[in-house]
């Protein structure tokens, strides 16, 4: 074999190990990604159940207070009926 079949198959071979380290890299930056994304996926379902408890139970104290404010207005009135 040559020196200059040598040379080739060397650089062939090296060129081959980096073209599978450059793969392998780029194959565990997709794997974070993904992860990542799936991480902020489950935050956000998160944040939105949280914000739906909170709307709820913010809707339950309001309709409280109007139960409230129209018993007040009865009873000032005369109108609160307890039977």
């Amino acid at each position: 074999m040559s020196s200059a079949q040598w040379n080739a198959g060397e650089t062939h071979g090296q060129t081959q190990a980096k073209t599978e380290e450059w793969m392998q890299s780029a194959q565990n930056t997709a794997d974070r990604t993904c992860d990542k994304m799936a991480d902020s996926k489950e935050s956000a379902q998160q944040g939105k159940e949280q914000s739906a408890g909170f709307i709820q139970q913010t809707g339950e104290q309001v309709m409280h207070m109007a139960q409230g404010a129209i018993d007040g207005v009865k009873s000032t009135l005369g109108m609160n009926e307890k039977k």
